[in-house]
């Protein structure tokens, strides 16, 4: 008898309440949905700076210890010229720190959907600053090439967080020794720029290759702490290049390496002339590896 009554009671209630359209229904799921795929993002993005957290310690404590003998000798110094000296070891230290924190607040604060044209070339820049100190301690030479000063119109907070995935999971790929190269180029005639990300790791098998940019999906063994790859940073990061109008690739031999290339349509750099009232426009593989597979979307 109770369990009738309950059943009347709940049937009851259900009545009563005000009805929804589908419509409505199917929005305000969607709603939530894209809210929780944001969180999601988020904390994957913080993730990103976990990886680079130990170096990045490591760093601002060879800073502060620079900044803090700098200042004893100065202190100790009659000599006018060894005192300018030692106050030029302290502020280059201090700026040191400031491009740091600088760039991590940038890439760690929530993204927007807001759109600008930025120089492709001073992205990859703000995003070495990051991550030069963990490619030392991980004994990984770095090669840069700016072939180009492109212009696209991205957002830079998703850009960087590609970036930065991309070059993480390549460190990973390899040992002490060996070089990541990061080329930015420019093609003019198709009107597309290009930032390409090549590791002399592994390489990744014929097997797995056609999975990456699944979510979800890793190849990461979980560490000592029981933590591994949560399988979000390359769907993620084809997400970000497919919303960009521009496609992701990969070309990769085992044994050999792996490189990730990023193309993006160009545009005209913002113009950054005087108005006439005075006021200024702003805005913001090694060589020989042979290539077994190869995989892209767009």
């Amino acid at each position: 008898m109770w369990s009738v009554w309950t059943a009347l009671k709940l049937t009851k209630v259900t009545i009563s309440m005000p009805s929804q359209s589908l419509h409505e229904v199917i929005e305000q799921q969607r709603q939530e949905i894209e809210g929780l795929r944001q969180q999601l993002l988020q904390s994957q993005k913080m993730g990103s700076i976990g990886e680079l957290a130990s170096s990045m310690t490591h760093e601002f404590n060879n800073i502060l210890t620079t900044i803090i003998n700098y200042s004893k000798l100065g202190l100790r110094q009659k000599d006018d010229q060894a005192r300018e000296k030692a106050f030029d070891r302290i502020l280059n230290a201090s700026q040191r720190a400031a491009k740091i924190t600088t760039g991590l607040l940038a890439y760690s604060r929530s993204s927007e959907s807001r759109r600008d044209p930025h120089n492709l070339s001073k992205l990859v820049r703000d995003v070495i600053i990051l991550v030069e100190k963990d490619l030392k301690v991980h004994r990984i030479h770095l090669d840069t090439q700016y072939l180009a000063d492109p212009y696209a119109n991205v957002n830079a907070g998703q850009v960087q967080q590609v970036l930065l995935n991309l070059i993480v999971n390549a460190r990973q790929a390899m040992v002490a020794g060996r070089t990541l190269t990061i080329k930015v180029s420019e093609s003019v005639d198709d009107q597309y720029a290009e930032i390409s990300i090549k590791d002399q790791g592994s390489g990744i098998s014929p097997d797995v290759l056609p999975r990456i940019f699944e979510r979800f999906y890793t190849t990461k063994s979980a560490d000592e702490h029981g933590q591994g790859g949560t399988g979000l940073g390359l769907s993620l990061c084809r997400e970000v290049m497919e919303a960009h109008g521009g496609r992701i690739r990969v070309e990769t031999a085992v044994g050999h390496g792996t490189q990730f290339s990023l193309r993006f349509p160009t545009v005209a750099p913002p113009d950054f002339s005087l108005k006439s009232a005075g006021k200024q426009e702003s805005s913001e593989s090694p060589t020989g590896s042979p290539s077994v597979a190869a995989a892209s979307l767009s």
